[in-house]
C-alpha cells in the first residue's frame, strides 16, 4: 500500500515549501502573488454544460473568447490548446500536408514535429541551423537556405521552423516567410518559447507579425499560466482553416479543462493590460542581471554580440544561457552544482551550456540568488588550469546537428522489423527509434537514419556525462533498436 508521504501530491507540497527556486517553466514560477483566482481549482472545474460552450464546436462564450484573443494578437484565428504546443504542432503539420507528402522542417525542431511527420507518413527535408563557434550552441536558420531547398524541391507542401529556440535564438522569420511565400508555401513557426514576445517592446517581434501563417505558442512556458496551456494562431489564406480545425479535434482532449481555458483567457487578459508594463520592469531587471553576469571570466553569458552572425537575427534576453566554454566543467556539472549547492533548479543542461528560464513571475530574491551563485562559481574557477588535452564538448554539440543519412521515412523506420544491438556496435545500422536529450527534445538521430560514427559517439558521450538521453527502448541505455537486415 502506498504510504501518504510517498504520494505525488505530498512530494509536491514538500518541494513547494522548500527553498528550491525555479529557473524553469511554467512561467508563473509558483509565485504566490500570481493566480489568486485559482486557489481552489475544483470550484471552477466543470464540463460542457449549458451556457459554457464546447471547445470542439464553439458557438458561444469560447468562440467569443478566442475571437477576442485573436484581436489581441493580430491573428485571423486563435485557438486555445489544452494539450500543450505539441497538439498545435501536430495539427499544423497534418493540416498543411497531405498523407505521404513532403515537409521542409528545421532539423532542430521539437520531437512533436517528428511525431507529426510519422503520423502523416511524410518525407522530411531538413534545413539546418548554423552552429555558433566556440559555444557549441545552435544559431538560426538562414532564409537563403530555405529558398534554395524550396527551389530544388517542388514537392514540398509546408515549411516549419522553431524560433525562438530553447536557447532564445531568433531566426529571420520575415526573410524565411518571404522565401516560403515566394513558392506559395505556408510557414509554420513553433514559437512555443516566445509567447511573451507580443507584450514587451524590448523583446523580439513575434513571428505572427513577421509573415508566418501558423504560429504555436506555449503560454505556460514564459507567461503566468498553467502547464499544458498553449495557443495556435492562423493568419492569411495560405492554409486551410477547416483542415487545421479538423486535426485540432483529433489531437485535443474531448474533455478540455475549463480550468485551463479560463487560465489561458485570464493570462492574455492580464498581459494585455498590466502585463505590458510588467514586461518593461522585467526587462530592466534582466538588463541588470545580464550586466552583472558579464563580469564572469570563465563561464560565458550568451548575449547580443552574436546577433548578425550564424543566422542569429535576434536574441530573447529572458533566456539566461551560460556556456561552460573551456572550463573543466560540463553543462551537467554546472547544473548539478547549482541544484545541490544553491538550490537553483534550471530548465536544461547540455554538454556545453545550461539554460535558465526567467519570466515576469520571477522574484527579485530569485534573480539575485542566480547572479550570486554564478559569480561565486566563476570565481572558484579562476585558479583552475586549463587542460589542453581535455577534449572540448563543443564538438559533440556540432554532431547533434550533423546531416544524417536518411535511408527511409520516419514512418517506415518505426514500422520496420527491428532488433536490439549494443550502441557501440550500431555504427552503419539504420536507427529504428528516436534518440534525444530531453529537454529540449531535439533528436540526435531519428528512425530511418544511418547511425554514423559521430552520432553513436555523441549518444555514448552524453550518457557518460549523465545527460537525460531518452527515446531508447532499453531502460539501461546500453542497446538501441535498429532495422533488421534482410
Amino acid at each position: 500500500m502506498m504510504r501518504k508521504e510517498e504520494r505525488l501530491i505530498e512530494r509536491l507540497r514538500r518541494y513547494s515549501a522548500s527553498d528550491f527556486y525555479p529557473f524553469h517553466m511554467p512561467g508563473h514560477k509558483r509565485n504566490p502573488a500570481i493566480g489568486s483566482e485559482y486557489r481552489n481549482p475544483f470550484e471552477i472545474d466543470i464540463t460542457e454544460i449549458q451556457g459554457f460552450d464546447n471547445l470542439h464546436h464553439p458557438e458561444g462564450i469560447l468562440k467569443d473568447s478566442m475571437e477576442w484573443a485573436a484581436s489581441v494578437y493580430g491573428a485571423d484565428r486563435t485557438y486555445y490548446l489544452v494539450n500543450g504546443s505539441s497538439c498545435g504542432i501536430l495539427a499544423a503539420i497534418c493540416g498543411t500536408t497531405g498523407c505521404g507528402g513532403t515537409i521542409l522542417m528545421a532539423r532542430n525542431c521539437h520531437k512533436a514535429a517528428y511525431n507529426g511527420v510519422f503520423l502523416n507518413h511524410l518525407q522530411a527535408r531538413y534545413v539546418y541551423p548554423q552552429v555558433i563557434e566556440n559555444l557549441g550552441i545552435q544559431g538560426g536558420i538562414l532564409p537563403e537556405d530555405v529558398d534554395k531547398i524550396l527551389r530544388e524541391n517542388g514537392d514540398i507542401e509546408a515549411v516549419l521552423i522553431v524560433s525562438p529556440t530553447y536557447d532564445g535564438i531568433v531566426s529571420d522569420v520575415a526573410g524565411i516567410a518571404e522565401a516560403a511565400h515566394r513558392y506559395g508555401k505556408p510557414l509554420i513557426v513553433d514559437e512555443a518559447h516566445g509567447a511573451h514576445f507580443p507584450f514587451g517592446r524590448d523583446f523580439p517581434v513575434s513571428a505572427l507579425e513577421l509573415g508566418a501563417d501558423v504560429v504555436i505558442q506555449s503560454v505556460h512556458k514564459t507567461l503566468p499560466c498553467f502547464t499544458q496551456t498553449a495557443l495556435l494562431h492562423i493568419k492569411g489564406d495560405l492554409v486551410s482553416v477547416k483542415e487545421i480545425e479538423r486535426y485540432l479535434r483529433v489531437f485535443q482532449s474531448s474533455s478540455p479543462s475549463y480550468v485551463f481555458m479560463a487560465g489561458i483567457e485570464n493570462c492574455i487578459y492580464h498581459m494585455d493590460r498590466e502585463g505590458r508594463e510588467e514586461m518593461g520592469k522585467f526587462y530592466r531587471s534582466l538588463s541588470n542581471l545580464r550586466s552583472e553576469l558579464k563580469g564572469m571570466e570563465h563561464l560565458k553569458l550568451v548575449d547580443d554580440r552574436w546577433i548578425g552572425k550564424y543566422g542569429v537575427y535576434d536574441l530573447d534576453p529572458s533566456k539566461i544561457v551560460i556556456s561552460v566554454g573551456k572550463t573543466d566543467l560540463t553543462g551537467a556539472d554546472l547544473d548539478r552544482i547549482l541544484r545541490e549547492q544553491y538550490h537553483l533548479e534550471l530548465e536544461m543542461c547540455c554538454a556545453d551550456h545550461v539554460v535558465a528560464i526567467t519570466s515576469l513571475g520571477d522574484r527579485t530574491e530569485g534573480l539575485k540568488r542566480l547572479v550570486g551563485a554564478l559569480l561565486t562559481i566563476d570565481r572558484e574557477l579562476k585558479d583552475r588550469e586549463e587542460n589542453a588535452d581535455l577534449e572540448s564538448s563543443l564538438e559533440w554539440s556540432g554532431r547533434v546537428t550533423s546531416r544524417p543519412e536518411v535511408e527511409m521515412t520516419i514512418f517506415d523506420g518505426i514500422r520496420a522489423e527491428k532488433e536490439a544491438v549494443a550502441i557501440e556496435n550500431s555504427v552503419g545500422r539504420i536507427a529504428g527509434e528516436f534518440v534525444y536529450i530531453y529537454p529540449p527534445g531535439i533528436p540526435i538521430v531519428a528512425p530511418g537514419e544511418m547511425l554514423l560514427p559521430s552520432l553513436v559517439h555523441t549518444i555514448w558521450e552524453y550518457q557518460e556525462m549523465g545527460l537525460s538521453v531518452q527515446g531508447l527502448e532499453d531502460p539501461s541505455g546500453r542497446t538501441i533498436q535498429v532495422i533488421k537486415r534482410l
